[in-house]
């Protein structure tokens, strides 16, 4: 991170009690900046609160879906960057109950975007989309020339969240950007239904990890300080270079992997190659196969991921073993997880 463009720059960070707004937060506090965070629920395990960050920001209870709350914000903290990380990113979530999926992912994102544009001192605002916003497409890779087109209820709310923050740049010149990454993975994800920590706790607790699909299902999965390091060069870019405003990027480090290999790659780390993973081979309403052609990124911007699936891998198991050595009463409870699920 350039240092002397964040040091005291005032931002503000939707969902930064989420796995990749807990690690931006770091970013931004070690970096000297002022960070207003957007906290809707208290959540005491997460990275935000245990590493002591939530003490070293200033926090503004609520959520998204209040605009008169967004607009005050951004003019009493007169915020320069905006990092709209909030969202409901559990598929299964979203299968399940899609309107509050659309009150958070869509209807939060046209707030967000229309409080920038009646602030005037806002000089950049990033928004986080994903590889589901394009649907199901003939090709892969992905790349950002394609249309979005999702079908299923997640997919569209980010389809929707992407569009929206074009339309803005378009018709108001919001200075916007967009970043589509895949699969987050890192310390501080407390969501156990996803693949990577739920195998981990798993392997902790001498069980099989549980895949509900039947394993061959292809992702993206891009190590979190990676994604971090992706959004934050994106806004230094976004302030040099105004011929980037509205662009969307993918981030991705290109190595596309079955959820069968991912789970196996974990548990080699682990070295718990004893256990095998429990297949369910249950139907999905999911895409099978998705990932990212990051290369406008690499032109662009000069992005390159910093980790290899090895390192990121090993760093992640290090943080929740050390999680959980902090809170072995979890390890004793019974195994319940059974969902794979396929974002951020």
């Amino acid at each position: 991170m350039a240092k002397t463009f964040w040091e005291d720059r005032a931002v503000f960070v939707t969902g930064c009690t989420g796995l990749l707004g807990s690690w931006m937060t770091k970013a931004l506090v070690g970096s000297g900046a002022r960070v207003v965070g957007l906290v809707r629920d208290q959540v005491p395990d997460s990275l935000l609160v245990q590493e002591g960050l939530e003490a070293q920001i200033t926090v503004v209870r609520g959520s998204v879906e209040e605009y008169a709350l967004l607009e005050r914000i951004l003019n009493e903290y007169e915020v320069e960057t905006v990092f709209h990380l909030a969202a409901q990113t559990i598929v299964t979530i979203a299968n399940r109950n899609p309107l509050s999926t659309f009150e958070s992912n869509i209807r939060g994102t046209w707030n967000v975007l229309e409080a920038c544009r009646r602030v005037p001192a806002v000089r950049q605002v990033l928004v986080a989309s994903s590889d589901k916003a394009y649907g199901t497409q003939p090709h892969l890779p992905y790349d950002e020339t394609m249309p979005l087109q999702g079908r299923h209820f997640y997919d569209v709310s980010k389809s929707c969240a992407d569009l929206l923050s074009a339309s803005y740049f378009e018709m108001a010149q919001l200075p916007v950007c967009i970043m589509r990454c895949g699969n987050f993975y890192g310390g501080g994800d407390l969501n156990f239904n996803r693949i990577v920590p739920q195998t981990i706790r798993a392997a902790l607790r001498n069980a099989a990890p549980v895949i509900r699909s039947d394993g061959s299902y292809v992702r993206d999965w891009i190590y979190i300080e990676d994604a971090v390091a992706a959004y934050v060069l994106l806004a230094e870019r976004m302030a040099e270079q105004p011929k980037l405003l509205g662009e969307a990027f993918n981030f991705s480090n290109e190595m596309q992997m079955t959820v069968l290999r991912i789970t196996e790659e974990l548990l080699r780390v682990m070295s718990r190659t004893d256990l095998r993973p429990r297949i369910l081979n249950e139907p999905l309403k999911e895409i099978r196969h998705q990932f990212l052609n990051a290369g406008k990124a690499h032109r662009l911007l000069g992005w390159q991921p910093r980790f290899s699936l090895e390192e990121g891998l090993q760093r992640t198991v290090a943080w929740y073993q050390r999680y959980f050595a902090r809170h072995q009463e979890l390890l004793s409870v019974e195994p319940t997880g059974t969902v794979e699920a396929t974002e951020v």
